[in-house]
């Protein structure tokens, strides 16, 4: 049986909420072009239900959720049997891949692994040229549509995680070819995974490297990691996000100290300031990712994805559109077996037994 927050969240809103009507109007002032169309598909579906007078409030807030989010609920759709369009490749040129399970015994386990991707060019400290992003996203995709997955975790091999987007590649390139190719365009496909990502930092994160570790959304640092966005040493500056992540994670103050300086910051150090979520012995590193992961893999996958988008959500909207965007998240959850199956798992005193539905 096929799942889809969209379809629940579209119904929920139809069903219990008068306040949308007038929505297409609202959406002139405050949504693109692109939301139009699921804002008409809205009001048509609601033109034979009774109204009552709603506060422009309302109809703003609503409006400014739909155009917010409208790639937020485009939701892949997904059911208890694999049905991936795209699957891991069986060797990759710059990136190792592994799925791990709790039970180690089965590895053919229905749920509950982890993907763990390793970034390889170690003589040139992982360095993001376009043929280890290719590789990156494609393992990426292939996790996020392999149902025995629940979470995925990136790290590198060697002494660095990433030590940056490769500069002998792009060198010599002229503006109108990186212009016309969009560059560093398709490093947002990581964003757009639907499971959790960890990253697992271990070594040198700067430049690219920083921007991908903030791309994922859990950052643990081991030990010995190092952050920083030097680009302004090469005479050009982040391109990746590293001037709009940044600032997000660590404040304008830092965020500028770190891109005007190319000054690089420890792992203690990140983890104070909120860029990473906490320091581990660069020995354990990957072992509490994944142990982490495992943990994230165990929940509800559908919950799990709602609460990354809700999350990520944050960021762009105002509070009041959050709390509304949260709010129908949560009462779309209520059409799940696995909210049936959670709260009945509670009340009984036993572990609950999710299946992603």
């Amino acid at each position: 049986m096929l799942v889809t927050i969209r379809h629940h969240l579209h119904r929920r809103l139809v069903a219990a909420s008068p306040a949308i009507r007038g929505v297409t109007a609202g959406a002139g002032a405050g949504a693109g072009a692109g939301d139009a169309s699921f804002s008409r598909h809205v009001s048509s579906e609601l033109r034979t239900t009774s109204w009552r007078p709603v506060s422009s409030t309302s109809v703003e807030a609503f409006s400014s959720i739909s155009s917010s989010t409208s790639s937020i609920l485009s939701w892949r759709a997904f059911s208890s049997s694999s049905s991936s369009s795209s699957s891991l490749r069986e060797s990759y040129n710059h990136i190792l891949v592994e799925r791990r399970f709790p039970d180690e015994s089965n590895n053919n386990s229905a749920r509950g692994g982890v993907g763990i991707i390793t970034l390889h060019r170690p003589k040139a400290l992982n360095a993001l040229c376009d043929a280890l992003f290719d590789d990156l996203i494609h393992a990426v995709q292939a996790f996020d549509e392999d149902d025995s997955i629940g979470c995925i975790v990136i790290t590198g091999s060697g002494k660095a995680f990433a030590a940056g987007a490769d500069i002998s590649e792009m060198s010599t390139r002229e503006f109108a070819h990186v212009y016309k190719k969009n560059m560093f365009a398709q490093w947002a496909d990581i964003t757009q995974t639907s499971k959790p990502i960890i990253a697992a930092v271990n070594g040198f994160a700067l430049g690219g490297g920083c921007e991908l570790a903030m791309m994922c959304d859990i950052l643990i640092a081991g030990s010995n990691a190092q952050f920083g966005q030097p680009e302004i040493n090469l005479g050009v500056i982040p391109g990746a996000g590293g001037t709009q992540r940044l600032i997000r994670a660590v404040g304008k103050s830092k965020a500028m100290e770190m891109v005007l300086t190319g000054n690089r910051i420890t792992a203690q150090e990140a983890m104070e300031i909120g860029l990473a979520s906490k320091v581990i012995n660069s020995d354990l590193l990957l072992d509490e990712a994944v142990k982490m992961g495992f943990g994230i893999a165990d929940k509800g996958g559908v919950a799990v994805r709602a609460c990354k988008e809700a999350v990520n959500a944050a960021e762009e909207m105002t509070l009041s559109q959050g709390l509304m965007f949260e709010r129908r998240m949560f009462h779309a959850l209520f059409a799940t077996k696995d909210q049936k199956e959670g709260m009945s798992a509670f009340l009984e005193k036993r572990k609950p037994n999710f299946t992603d539905e």
